[in-house]
């Protein structure tokens, strides 16, 4: 697809945490932008809804070419966000791709019929509710590897057994599968998308970041 030039150096879409906001122009690189406008057309002649189109053309006008750093889990997320043709029909709704894989792997990242931010393998998994909420947990994560005294990984059936008493979920993630939570000292990030999406309960992923005094809970 023909490509729109941009400066290097991203700007960060509005709407997200002044944390998130220094992630992205600090961190990320716009390496460029696809016009899909010259596609309307074409898409239109293969069925695909106007609506579906404008949706398309929005997200790839707010973070389409946006090289954010890897990811800590999902095979270290989408390599550049950007949108495709979206696929789907009247019936089931409309998914539009999210941006490619950094390598490869059994599922995609998606856009879902509600704007959800998620990933698609055996099934079809949200983990946000919006690309905001991926973008803000990158974020946190990378807040909160740079501050936690320690890190500990806990993957399969032992997530299911993680305290979260005393804990506050992180509402501008906006986790759907995926979720942060916020206590007196720590974080927690729990990963679920993959175990769901492929039904593999040995996918659950939780990641424990500890010791974080008030700067370290929230960045902002």
């Amino acid at each position: 697809m023909a490509a729109t030039s941009a400066s290097p150096v991203p700007v960060a879409p509005t709407g997200l945490t002044p944390r998130a906001r220094r992630f992205v122009e600090t961190e990320g690189v716009r390496v460029f932008r696809r016009d899909l406008e010259r596609y309307r057309g074409a898409w239109t002649e293969h069925g695909v809804p106007a609506a579906e189109i404008d949706r398309a053309v929005a997200y790839e006008a707010r973070w389409g070419g946006l090289a954010l750093p890897p990811a800590p889990f999902y095979e270290s997320g989408p390599r550049v966000l950007g949108a495709d043709v979206p696929e789907g029909s009247a019936t089931e709704g409309w998914w539009i791709p999210a941006g490619d894989s950094r390598c490869s792997t059994a599922y995609g990242f998606l856009l879902g019929p509600g704007g959800e931010f998620g990933i698609d393998g055996f099934r079809w998994t949200p983990l946000h509710a919006s690309t905001e909420g991926w973008v803000e947990s990158l974020a946190l994560a990378a807040h909160a590897r740079r501050w936690a005294r320690t890190v500990t990984r806990i993957t399969g059936e032992a997530v299911d057994s993680v305290d979260l008493k005393g804990y506050v979920p992180v509402p501008e993630v906006q986790g759907l599968t995926d979720s942060w939570w916020r206590g007196s000292n720590s974080l927690i990030a729990l990963y679920r998308g993959e175990a769901v999406s492929l039904d593999a309960p040995q996918c659950l992923e939780a990641h424990v970041y500890r010791g974080l005094d008030r700067h370290g809970l929230t960045g902002g």
